[in-house]
């Protein structure tokens, strides 16, 4: 028996979890915050201070604040002032990471308020993007620095539950032969040799047209996809992987327009920092 079975049985089996499911968002907000005050009533100091000790998510980043501070200075300094920097709110709608980017929903903290803890800046920076999108026709490059929870569990040096991304996305209109995914591709690894120092970048092209964008850059043998169409990349220093980036159709979707082009690329902080 599954843990969820054996929790719904006590419930009243499958139709409780229903009937919570088809209320409207703020009858099940008023719910589960009463819920939520109910049981933190009935915690004392010490079972907090149990929780914190225990918690992989609330525990402080094992990297030095110093170290990982001039780390995001060093990817920050190196921006090209074409790009605009903007401080993401620690949470973002529900749905952002499912719906955005595909991600399973188990992989993010879900709230009570019809939110999600940030799991990835280039979800919402995708979102602030096609928002900018919608109000001119210009290019939008936007970047930012975050800190960001995921769920799933991760094992090995550098992976933690709780972590540092860098992140950049570049947002426009197809331009035809490629135009816009060679320049927003070259801008975006000319940035990343530029802030990482000796970096490898290795290539997944998706589609045979994407080899004129790749260049002379190496191949990645593992041939990761996930999200990514047309064109992915994985940075290694120091032969640790520190980050990727790649084409995806997230604006596309978003605007209900196949003509809007979307790159994205990200640096694991503390990784980079470390490395």
């Amino acid at each position: 028996m599954g843990v969820l079975t054996r929790v719904l049985r006590t419930l009243g089996g499958e139709e409780a979890l229903d009937r919570l499911a088809g209320l409207p968002g703020s009858d099940l907000t008023t719910v589960l915050l009463a819920l939520m005050r109910r049981r933190a009533n009935a915690l004392s100091g010490p079972d907090v201070l149990r929780q914190y000790r225990s918690d992989r998510f609330v525990a402080p980043a094992d990297v030095p604040f110093g170290v990982l501070r001039a780390a995001e200075d060093g990817l920050l300094a190196a921006l090209p002032p074409s790009f605009s920097v903007l401080g993401l709110a620690p949470v973002a709608p529900l749905g952002t990471c499912s719906a955005v980017a595909e991600m399973d929903q188990n992989n993010v903290l879900s709230t009570i308020r019809g939110t999600e803890v940030a799991a990835d800046p280039t979800n919402a920076l995708a979102l602030e993007a096609a928002v900018r999108r919608q109000s001119g026709p210009d290019d939008v490059r936007l970047a930012a620095v975050q800190r960001v929870v995921r769920a799933q569990l991760f094992s090995g040096a550098g992976r933690f539950a709780h972590f540092t991304l860098f992140a950049a996305v570049s947002a426009g209109r197809d331009r035809g032969s490629l135009a816009f995914e060679r320049q927003h591709f070259a801008e975006h690894i000319a940035f990343l040799r530029e802030a990482c120092g000796d970096i490898e970048v290795r290539v997944t092209v998706l589609d045979p047209r994407f080899e004129v964008v790749r260049g002379d850059l190496p191949a990645d043998p593992s041939r990761r996809t996930g999200y990514y169409q047309g064109l992915c990349f994985k940075v290694f220093r120091n032969g640790v992987e520190i980050g990727d980036g790649g084409f995806v159709d997230w604006t596309q979707r978003l605007m209900g327009n196949r003509k809007e082009r979307l790159l994205i690329s990200g640096v694991g902080v503390d990784r980079f920092a470390t490395t």
